[in-house]
């Protein structure tokens, strides 16, 4: 294995976690190509299916790949590693991307480097100007996480709070089901929201220290709308958009609230946000009301950083290049992965 010292460090970096399959590239810390190519046939079951998401991932990491080589106009010679999403994730996944980063590097001879998807997800923030420069909060909000991360910096990273149960995007989604609409309900309920008005109140679950719970949550909006809907088989058609906006107003409520907690526990003032969720304009705003509130920063990703994608793998490979933690060939990819 050849370790280039070379003062130019270019580094391919695979994210192969769920069902997006996505390939960057990073030339000393900055992101060359960032190229996701999401998976549609998932819509017809409501959810993630992880035996379709691994054969989808077979077969476009090739092209992908490619793709984004090609946009970065660098040749796989001028590689200096191959970075990976080593996990959590779903294992099937995980092992199409880990598989064929462990193949690339072992065939151009140059060093691996594993990266901990939650932890990309945080260090996003480095991709873009402003970059934070000092201690700040983290909410990492996605499908599967739910966490407030106290980040020290790039390679010192804290959990200070997580989801006891489910995480927030499985509430705008589970939520979404229960509306009858497409998955991912996400993005759906954020453009319904925009139309409707918060009429309708739900739950707030509250647990010990600085920890959520959303399962109360979606448990009241079941019960609410199976109240309603004995006497109104319309209820739900005929207030689609107050539903929606009621909804996320609630999460992103539960979410904010205890951010500011955080906040006034540790002294900082300083805060971001990350994650598929992170994508959501009323969490988006809710940040920067918080930010002024505090009277601090508030650094938000640009949306192609906000879902999985391999731009946020290569910037936290970075640092781990930096510091010549590099990964051996007899690696398995961990669908639970600590963080």
């Amino acid at each position: 294995m050849q370790v280039n010292n070379k003062s130019i460090i270019n580094i391919l970096a695979i994210e192969s976690s769920c069902d997006d399959t996505s390939a960057a590239v990073v030339s000393n810390g900055v992101i060359l190509s960032n190229i996701i190519a999401n998976q549609i046939v998932h819509q017809n079951y409501g959810g993630v299916v992880p035996e379709l998401a691994s054969r989808e991932h077979q077969a476009k990491i090739v092209p992908v790949v490619a793709e984004a080589l090609r946009q970065a106009n660098i040749s796989k010679k001028d590689l200096n590693a191959i970075a990976f999403t080593r996990g959590p994730g779903l294992l099937g996944s995980l092992l199409v991307g880990v598989t064929f980063a462990k193949s690339l590097a072992l065939s151009l001879d140059i060093p691996m480097i594993e990266v901990n998807h939650m932890h990309a997800h945080v260090l996003a923030h480095y991709i873009e100007e402003p970059r934070p420069q000092s201690d700040f909060l983290c909410l990492t909000v996605s499908g599967g996480h739910t966490q407030i991360v106290h980040v020290h910096s790039p390679l010192q990273l804290e959990i200070i709070g997580t989801t006891i149960d489910d995480a927030a995007g499985e509430a705008f989604d589970k939520a979404g089901k229960m509306l009858g609409l497409n998955y991912p309900a996400g993005p759906v309920i954020d453009k319904l929201a925009k139309l409707g008005e918060p009429k309708f109140t739900f739950t707030h679950p509250r647990v010990d220290g600085l920890n959520f719970s959303f399962s109360g949550l979606k448990t009241s909006i079941l019960y609410f709308l199976q109240k309603q809907m004995k006497t109104d088989p319309n209820f739900i058609k005929d207030n689609m958009n107050d539903l929606c906006r009621s909804i996320q107003d609630t999460i992103v409520a539960i979410l904010i609230n205890r951010l500011r907690e955080a906040c006034q526990q540790t002294g900082i003032n300083s805060i971001a946000i990350a994650g598929g969720v992170s994508a959501n304009s009323a969490l988006r705003l809710a940040i920067e009301e918080l930010a002024s509130e505090l009277d601090g920063q508030h650094f938000i990703p640009a949306f192609q950083y906000c879902t999985d994608n391999a731009g946020m793998i290569a910037i936290a490979s970075t640092f781990l290049y930096d510091e010549q933690q590099f990964a051996d060939q007899d690696i398995k990819p961990d669908p639970r992965l600590a963080f």
